[in-house]
């Protein structure tokens, strides 16, 4: 968990931005393991959703198994969120890669699509605000 706790920090810090341009910032996670969601709350100036069903996971969920552990990627990135602050838990599944996504309002669908390939592998902030500014906001 320590890697997203640094990316919704990153991604909260354009909440100014965000508000200007009308976009909400949500964030869905996939279990709420003893406090995960509380600790996770004063990273992400958002909602966060609880998918205990994993629908928006999509119907083929993406996972990086035990040895992805072993990947020189996972452990600078890792690393690199320890150094900057950044605790979490190893409870809970821990599997599941995420994403970062932005989604237009209306018929725009989706203008940013970010997978993870690996665990920590972080979206361009940059391109998150790029799409973002293209969002039509309905009134």
């Amino acid at each position: 968990m320590i890697v997203y706790l640094q990316e919704a920090s990153e991604l909260s810090s354009l909440k100014p931005q965000l508000d200007e341009l009308g976009v909400p910032l949500y964030a869905v996670v996939k279990e709420n393991v003893g406090t995960e969601i509380q600790d996770f709350r004063p990273r992400l100036v958002g909602e966060i959703f609880l998918d205990e069903k994993q629908a928006f996971y999509g119907p083929q969920q993406r996972k990086m198994g035990g040895l992805g552990f072993i990947l020189l990627g996972v452990w600078q990135n890792f690393i690199r969120a320890w150094r900057s602050g950044y605790q979490g838990n190893v409870n809970g599944e821990g599997f599941i890669l995420g994403g970062v996504f932005v989604i237009g309002s209306g018929e725009q669908g989706v203008l940013l699509e970010h997978r993870e390939k690996e665990f920590g592998d972080k979206v361009s902030i940059g391109s998150v605000l790029e799409a973002a500014k293209k969002i039509v906001v309905e009134k």
